[in-house]
């Protein structure tokens, strides 16, 4: 059984005094590159309509940060090149320069994906073409022009095209292994209700293999996970060890990707399903019980046995074993008790209430097999109820300890569009889930990775504040520590309603959010005041102020990369790199 647990929030990380961001008019300092060549963009085809694909792929982040070597991105351009900008000196910048060039012709292929890029290790990078070809590289130290070379170690096909989640480097037993995650969205034939698409994240893992003298690499492992819906964040556990994903619906492990085993799953499937469906159906009024049962259409009325006590009923059909048997929830009248055939082969039994009024929860005592079916007048009735524990008037009774919850205080930012999502990890080795924590109306908003030798942190909206979570795989008494509060973002975020990427800074000084166009937004942590500041409506001093900056980019195409460091912010469009300074280096 997996151990549900729940996040635990530090109080002294919290701020209940928090006023809001203040609008400031300071200027940051923009610098903007022309790039060479364009971003190598893919966008969606005809075929791919559903949200999932927009979230997988339309709105994928083509900018791509170095975390083991700060103020490192990269990108991939159309011709297939792999192009760093590395950050020493805002004001002496130096154009993109290539790295690496993908060996294949990407526009040869019309079935293709955006080419993606992760980070394995300080000289380990997993890359792929977006064609279904996973490449492994040595790429020496990053950053660096004299000893950054980029070696392929690992290339294979590994079916239809993905895109990497995530990747790390280890090494376990002497021997050095690279675990990779591959998101792809599927077609599911099966699937006649839903999208028509399912979500795959392959678990690959790589390792040196010695033979012969000779060293290479090759695949040990390929284990898949399926589910509906696109995950908010997946990440290998630095060791290897498990997998964590937070998503609107839950993954599973696949035991094996063979017709047979999937039939057998549908007939599993189709069992549980009969065995879930209701077993009779009943209703209620203050006098009487209706019950109703289906039977099947080779029965008459001889072969039927009902028999009625004070406190309990039996249904037998022909010499089985009964249908219906077991203690009322209440006395009946047993003498006015009766039951009759339908013409839609169902059977139909009237139970007369002895004491009149009182609503019955259950009929059977301890039986789950029916369904109550509840009819608009109950419905009214039971509403009417309730109604005093909810009001449309903004409270209507000031002297009471508890006032009523009012609609009202409600704004369209608190409404989510989806149900709650839960974070889930796996082990790898038994491949099931070892601890579940359901999120709730905790939104996720956005990853980042604070120290590259850990995992992302995530950060999740709770309440208005926006809470950034460490995860620590080796620490299963404390798996996922709250590290930073930002003030009001959950709030701020919700009502940007054009945005499409959000980040911060990696030691928690801003956060940041940019729009589909143009526009980015900048929240920095309160900082003391060096002038005296006066609340105007309480005369106290105001110690500290959250400033909110707003900066306008000088292009029209749309945003396809985003990223942050500690110093500055980095802005992608098709044509042009734009470095926002937002804080002065130390």
């Amino acid at each position: 059984m997996a151990a549900h647990c729940s996040l635990q929030t530090k109080r002294l990380l919290l701020d209940p005094k928090f006023e809001g961001y203040k609008l400031s008019l300071e200027p940051l300092a923009c610098y903007q590159l022309e790039l060479d060549a364009a971003v190598a963009e893919v966008k969606l085809r005809d075929d791919q309509y559903t949200l999932d694909h927009i979230r997988a792929f339309g709105m994928y982040n083509y900018l791509h940060l170095d975390s083991w070597y700060q103020d490192n991105v990269y990108y991939v351009d159309q011709f297939g090149r792999i192009m760093n900008l590395s950050v020493t000196l805002d004001t002496a910048l130096q154009k993109p320069r290539e790295v690496f060039r993908l060996p294949t012709d990407l526009t040869a292929y019309d079935n293709r994906l955006c080419a993606s890029i992760h980070f394995s290790s300080s000289t380990w990078v997993a890359l792929s073409d977006g064609t279904g070809r996973l490449y492994l590289i040595k790429s020496g130290k990053r950053g660096n022009s004299t000893s950054e070379k980029w070696e392929i170690v690992f290339n294979e096909e590994l079916g239809s095209p993905f895109t990497i989640a995530h990747s790390v480097s280890f090494v376990k037993s002497d021997t050095h292994t690279v675990a990779v995650l591959l998101l792809r969205v599927e077609k599911d034939e099966l699937d006649t209700e839903g999208s028509g698409f399912h979500i795959t994240l392959e678990w690959v893992t790589i390792a040196e293999i010695s033979k012969e003298g000779d060293h290479r690499y090759e695949i040990l492992k390929r284990r898949v996970l399926q589910g509906k819906s696109v995950p908010h964040y997946a990440a290998i556990e630095p060791s290897g060890d498990g997998l964590m994903i937070v998503s609107y619906k839950p993954f599973k492990f696949m035991e094996g990707k063979d017709n047979k085993s999937e039939e057998n799953d549908d007939v599993e499937a189709t069992k549980e399903k009969k065995v879930a469906d209701p077993l009779y159906y009943w209703q209620q009024t203050e006098d009487d019980v209706t019950i109703t049962v289906h039977i099947p259409e080779d029965i008459t009325k001889d072969d039927i046995k009902v028999r009625f006590s004070p406190d309990s009923v039996c249904v037998i059909l022909k010499d089985q074993p009964p249908l219906m048997e077991g203690k009322l929830y209440s006395s009946v009248d047993h003498e006015s008790c009766t039951w009759i055939i339908r013409e839609s082969k169902s059977l139909e039994i009237s139970l007369i209430k002895k004491n009149e009024g009182p609503r019955w929860p259950e009929l059977i005592v301890g039986d789950t097999r029916g369904e109550f079916i509840m009819d608009s007048s109950q419905c009214s009735e039971i509403s009417e109820s309730l109604m005093h524990l909810t009001s449309e008037v903004m409270n209507p009774n000031p002297e009471k300890e508890n006032p009523p919850c009012n609609a009202q205080e409600l704004e369209e930012c608190d409404a989510f569009l989806e149900d709650s999502a839960s974070l889930c990890r796996f082990d790898g080795d038994t491949l099931k889930v070892t601890h579940v924590i359901n999120l709730g109306s905790n939104q996720y908003l956005f990853s980042v990775v604070v120290d590259p030798k850990e995992m992302p942190c995530f950060c999740l909206r709770h309440d208005v504040d926006a809470l950034l979570w460490q995860p620590h795989s080796d620490q299963p008494e404390n798996m996922w520590e709250h590290i930073a509060t930002f003030n009001a973002l959950g709030y701020v975020q919700a009502s940007k309603q054009d945005k499409k990427f959000m980040a911060c800074a990696p030691d928690y000084s801003y956060a940041a959010l940019c729009e589909c166009l143009r526009r980015v937004f900048i929240y920095r942590q309160p900082t003391p005041l060096a002038t005296v500041l006066y609340n105007r409506k309480e005369g106290r001093q105001v110690g500290q102020v959250a400033k909110q900056l707003v900066t306008t980019l000088e292009a029209s195409d749309p945003i396809l990369g985003f990223q942050a460091t500690s110093e500055r912010l980095f802005v992608l469009t098709t044509k042009t790199l734009f470095l926002i300074k937002v804080n002065s280096g130390n």
